[in-house]
């Protein structure tokens, strides 16, 4: 406080009002102001008092977002744009850094936004996965929230999408309209949205009574043409399945153009469900019923972890799971052939 008085021209006490918030000694504003940015310039860190004083609202302030992609998938600015609503009243602006997931890119992004005068940090990546944050945001004098990622040291608050519970919900859906024969078409299994998703169609089928049959699950990448391709091999099975469930509707629509190529017809044939509510989603015919994932939602909760004054760097975070949630449309109906 000796330090951060001297920088700002004014008394230790005055330094000890304003760092610990109290409200019954009244400070004028630009004093303040003076205190705290001087006590940003020493480089406070982020256990300091100042934490509390600077961010008991955003009003008026900034947020900085450090993404390793935003173009290759619409899920980024999804979240983003859920974020900018949450603060939106608030007269916030949102300042947005793309990494590539290079360590140096990260590094010289949020020294940027520090530099902005950011009052909180989200750090999100384009896929959920585990992440392991260079040591410079363990010091940064701002907040930190993981978006759609997690930390083993459990550092910081994160948020990622409930994918178990969306396979479970997008199975169940097709059990509950009497299909008995549900083949699934997996994303890349290194992903952990592939494992959990295939994890919770298997925990549907035996909440339903229903065997889990290793040849109806097949491989994807994520594409539309690996959709075709596990289409077509399901299709070619003896006793083919009444329903598929895709694990991203990008792989739904090749399945779409498989289907039909056999002379079938969805959903009379066979029942087609997706994942991710992409907007292609509404523009098949018939539309795909699917899962929507919860990336708006998510970034509003971020955001709503900056903004509270009771914020403080520890460990024991437990990972925040938001469901996904289903939307029913015309590619999914009753079963009615004999299986």
């Amino acid at each position: 406080m000796m330090d951060v008085a001297r920088a700002a021209g004014c008394s230790q006490a005055t330094v000890s009002v304003v760092l610990n918030n109290s409200n019954d000694i009244k400070i004028s504003s630009d004093l303040q102001a003076r205190v705290v940015n001087a006590a940003r310039s020493l480089g406070y860190g982020a256990a300091s008092p100042i934490r509390r004083a600077a961010l008991q609202e955003l009003r008026g302030g900034c947020i900085g977002f450090i993404v390793d992609q935003l173009a290759t998938t619409p899920e980024a600015v999804n979240a983003i744009e859920g974020a900018r609503q949450e603060s939106w009243e608030d007269e916030v602006t949102i300042l947005i850094g793309q990494t590539q997931g290079r360590a140096e890119n990260e590094k010289r992004v949020l020294d940027r936004l520090l530099r902005a005068d950011v009052q909180g940090i989200v750090y999100m990546s384009i896929f959920t996965r585990r992440v392991a944050l260079d040591p410079s945001f363990h010091d940064v004098p701002v907040p930190v929230v993981l978006l759609n990622c997690y930390a083993n040291d459990n550092r910081f608050p994160c948020v990622v999408p409930d994918e178990v519970n969306g396979g479970r919900s997008a199975t169940e859906a097709l059990i509950n309209l009497g299909h008995k024969r549900i083949a699934t078409i997996c994303g890349e299994t290194f992903m952990e949205a592939a494992q959990d998703r295939l994890t919770g169609y298997r925990q549907a089928l035996a909440r339903g009574g229903l065997p889990f049959d290793s040849r109806l699950v097949v491989d994807g990448d994520w594409t539309p043409t690996s959709g075709y391709e596990a289409t077509r091999k399901l299709l070619s099975m003896p006793q083919r399945p009444t329903a598929i469930f895709c694990q991203n509707d990008k792989m739904a629509m090749g399945a779409f153009d498989a289907i039909r190529d056999a002379g079938l017809e969805i959903p009379r044939d066979i029942s087609v469900i997706g994942y991710d509510d992409d907007e292609l989603a509404r523009h098949l015919r018939p539309q795909l019923t699917t899962n929507d994932l919860p990336h708006r939602a998510m970034g509003g909760w971020a955001v709503r972890q900056l903004e509270k004054d009771s914020f403080r760097v520890q460990t024991g975070y437990r990972v925040h799971r938001i469901a996904c949630s289903f939307v029913e449309r015309a590619s999914a109906t009753t079963a009615w052939r004999d299986e």
